[in-house]
């Protein structure tokens, strides 16, 4: 079992789903996880969990639209432990599945305002916590929709694409210091969103996201070197992404 002993680790969308099941398994491995969620009871939650698991976490209720508020997260990540190990940047939102003709301006910028925006000023806040790391490791949760662009899917799709870029830039910016950036795919996971999306669906039929953690630790983890790589969990293919 990987060894996160000390480590001090961030996960964005925490409260439930991916987030949540990632960070429980970040804990039990050893790190301190900074939990951050706009759900107050779901962080609860988490942390009565982690605690059983014999974890710790601080706890964050962020909306990840409040940029200022990302500002001081970082600050206060700076006076409590002048470093920030790992980041797992997870929270997301659908928007709508609708034609891109009908989709509302306001829908466009909440959708873009966390599955963008709100990673860029994750970075500018946390850049020089990460590059603090003897082994910074960030870890951006993107979809297949990015690479498949389905009907109905547009904003979503052209969220995580763009989040992709902003992983790719990151990854280059730092391939010559101790960080190491990469994306993940989690494929049809039962949760919350993928119910959103696909209502006829049965989750049965799906991955509990607990499947996913063991590749989201590793990748997580000092011992992972590559940067610039998209993992996709469905086909368990690593594309490199970034040219060395």
């Amino acid at each position: 079992m990987t060894d996160l002993s000390g480590r001090i680790a961030l996960v964005t969308g925490a409260s439930r789903g991916i987030g949540r099941a990632a960070a429980l398994a970040l804990a039990t491995a050893g790190a301190h996880v900074i939990a951050v969620a706009r759900t107050t009871g779901g962080l609860e939650e988490l942390d009565d969990d982690i605690r059983k698991a014999g974890g710790a976490a601080t706890l964050v209720p962020l909306d990840l639209k409040d940029g200022a508020g990302i500002d001081r997260l970082g600050g206060a990540i700076y006076e409590r432990w002048r470093k920030l190990d790992i980041v797992f940047a997870n929270a997301a939102v659908l928007g709508a599945i609708t034609p891109l003709a009908h989709l509302e301006p306001k829908l466009v910028d909440d959708v873009m305002a966390v599955n963008v925006t709100a990673n860029l000023r994750l970075l500018r806040s946390l850049d020089a916590l990460i590059r603090a790391s003897d082994a910074g490791r960030v870890l951006f949760m993107s979809s297949g929709a990015a690479a498949t662009c389905p009907p109905y899917w547009g904003i979503y799709s052209i969220s995580k694409a763009a989040l992709e870029a902003l992983a790719r830039t990151y990854a280059a910016e730092t391939r010559q210091s101790n960080v190491r950036v990469n994306i993940f795919n989690p494929g049809a996971t039962r949760t919350r969103m993928r119910a959103a999306a696909m209502p006829g669906e049965n989750p049965e039929t799906l991955k509990p996201a607990e499947e996913l953690t063991a590749d989201i630790v590793r990748m997580l983890s000092p011992d992972f070197t590559e940067t610039g790589t998209l993992f996709d969990f469905p086909t368990r293919q690593s594309t490199a992404l970034v040219a060395k």
